[in-house]
């Protein structure tokens, strides 16, 4: 977690905000798995500020969310979602979502973390490389205006 971020779970209230956020970042977004986690699993993790001015009543809003499903099957995990609000970006939300589902997978057992990113969005391939993924497969017409490329970080110690 970084300074300027809290992460907790997510929760019904949070829907709103968190669709907002999906709509404004994500260009397929898997509305349907971000209804059902609300009330988990899946594993659905929020970013707020942390400062205690950031919002009032409830707490703050949310400014950024991750989506990440576990399979029985095997040891691994996958990031479905990973989004912060265009105009949040950049300041160590993401990171610490990603830091913070690292370690509850961590802690679950699972052993891997796999996440598909389009293949033309370089920001987000950087984003992963930098956070210690892997490209491991081409993965083509993976979305529907495009090719995709799955990433894959281990989680071990």
């Amino acid at each position: 977690m970084t300074d300027g971020t809290r992460v907790r779970e997510g929760r019904s209230a949070d829907l709103a905000a968190l669709r907002a956020i999906q709509a404004a970042v994500l260009a397929e977004p898997w509305e349907e798995l971000l209804t059902v986690a609300a009330d988990g699993p899946p594993l659905l993790l929020v970013a707020t500020p942390a400062s205690p001015d950031a919002g009032a009543g409830a707490g703050p809003s949310p400014v950024g969310y991750a989506l990440a499903v576990t399979d029985g099957d095997d040891d691994a995990g996958y990031l479905a979602e990973l989004a912060v609000a265009p105009d949040r970006q950049g300041e160590g939300h993401g990171s610490a979502l990603l830091d913070a589902l690292v370690a509850r997978l961590r802690e679950s057992g699972v052993g891997k973390l796999r996440v598909t990113v389009r293949e033309v969005d370089e920001a987000a391939r950087a984003f992963y490389r930098e956070r210690g993924f892997e490209r491991r497969e081409r993965l083509p017409d993976r979305y529907e205006r495009g090719d995709g490329f799955l990433l894959v970080r281990e989680l071990g110690e």
